[in-house]
């Protein structure tokens, strides 16, 4: 399935890339757990992975504190504050991150949302990343934590699907934000 997400997105554009961008960061800015959010998780999108410069943009200039991960070299994730596009700079693995103070892992546990990237969800929320488990260990530090902001995973439109084989370490995600619409999932599998 990987193979299959990434050969697909090979396919757009630069002009799909930034039209997905744009409409990823309106619908995100209107999901009620972020426009309520005072700190959210994000990322730096790469490649062709769905876009998140504008809706970085968007956050920061509302006043939100956005926490953007740095990979550690057990593919655990580290977290520093996003100040602006100029602070985040090419990492290894083709990754971009931010520059400033490291906050610590156990730094997401503050957040009120949190967006992930991946290649694809499930209807129940299952979510299919590049394989590190990078974010697999940051929802079960969650977890462990009994903290449980509203999760939700950036995709291209076909990337929500109706199975993914799941491991044991797999926790759901609650939402699904692509350019064509948000999809609740689990147990409120609907799209709005």
């Amino acid at each position: 399935m990987r193979r299959a997400v990434l050969a697909m997105r090979g396919t757009l554009t630069p002009d799909d890339l930034q039209a997905a961008a744009q409409e990823l960061a309106r619908l995100v800015l209107q999901l009620p757990e972020v426009a309520a959010a005072r700190t959210v998780a994000a990322y730096v999108s790469v490649g062709t992975e769905p876009g998140t410069a504008p809706l970085l943009e968007a956050l920061r200039a509302r006043g939100v504190r956005v926490l953007l991960p740095v990979l550690l070299p057990d593919n655990d994730l580290d977290w520093a504050e996003y100040t602006g596009p100029a602070d985040v700079v090419a990492a290894g693995r083709g990754l971009r991150e931010p520059n400033g103070k490291r906050l610590g892992p156990d730094a997401v546990l503050q957040v009120d949302a949190l967006l992930l990237p991946g290649l694809a969800v499930d209807r129940r929320g299952l979510r299919l990343g590049r394989g590190a488990g990078c974010y697999d260990r940051v929802l079960t530090r969650l977890a462990a934590a009994g903290a449980e902001p509203p999760c939700a995973v950036l995709l291209h439109d076909g990337e929500v699907v109706e199975h993914i084989e799941g491991e044991r370490h797999d926790r759901p995600v609650g939402t699904a934000v692509t350019p064509s619409g948000v999809h609740r999932l689990g147990a409120a599998d609907r799209s709005v």
